[in-house]
């Protein structure tokens, strides 16, 4: 049987259309039942609608700061479609302890640079600033606190000496787009051991790929 998922948005859903594409193959572990959106313009609906998705708004402003009582409409939504495990793709509220609590191990987010390096706003702007020379994107669990959770995946990419916030992002989002379905399959495979702060891969074993930057000629 395969994993019921559901996607959590909030604008272009650039993530969930790679999710959403790689779950459209045969072999793959989990599909994606659900899309949520908390914001009834975002653009993602619309791409998930073409791509044969059932989306869902629960617009969140209305709310104002009640986390609790969004989370109690977000949580019987999720409930009624069977959902499973959560993925998270441009998604822009935060979630109180309690609701990442009772989903860890089982919710996932991605988020553009080598954490713990860089987490909050305008990571890619941060990593210039910082002078790096590999930067790239990470998937984790969700935890309480922003960013912060164990590892599932990581991919890099080389910085520039030209790169502007935008050119860098434009990069990064290649590799989240191959990382973030690859997780999810690792998640929805059982293949995913959380010990501690800590996830391990069952039947891992060391890259032989390495990425050196910058490259002299």
């Amino acid at each position: 049987m395969k994993r019921r998922v559901a996607i959590l948005i909030s604008g272009r859903g650039s993530n969930m259309s790679a999710l959403i594409r790689a779950a459209a193959a045969p072999d793959f572990p989990a599909e994606i039942s659900l899309v949520i959106s908390n914001k009834a313009d975002a653009l993602g609906l619309e791409r998930a609608r073409a791509g044969g998705v059932k989306t869902l708004v629960i617009e969140s402003k209305p709310f104002g700061k009640d986390r609790a009582g969004f989370e109690a409409v977000l949580q019987a939504a999720l409930d009624q479609h069977d959902i499973e495990l959560i993925c998270l793709g441009g998604f822009m509220r935060l979630f109180t302890a309690e609701f990442t609590k009772s989903w860890y191990g089982r919710m996932l987010n991605i988020h553009p640079s080598l954490l713990p390096s860089f987490p909050g706003l305008d990571p890619h702007g941060q990593a210039l600033r910082a002078g790096v020379k590999l930067s790239g994107a990470t998937v984790h669990f969700v935890i309480p606190e922003t960013d912060a959770g164990p590892i599932v995946m990581q991919g890099a990419v080389p910085v520039s000496d030209h790169d502007t916030a935008d050119t860098l992002s434009e990069r990064i989002l290649e590799v989240e787009h191959r990382i973030y379905p690859e997780a999810l399959r690792l998640l929805a495979t059982g293949k995913v051991l959380i010990e501690g702060d800590v996830c391990k891969t069952a039947g891992s074993g060391p890259s032989e790929n390495f990425l050196i930057a910058p490259v002299v000629r």
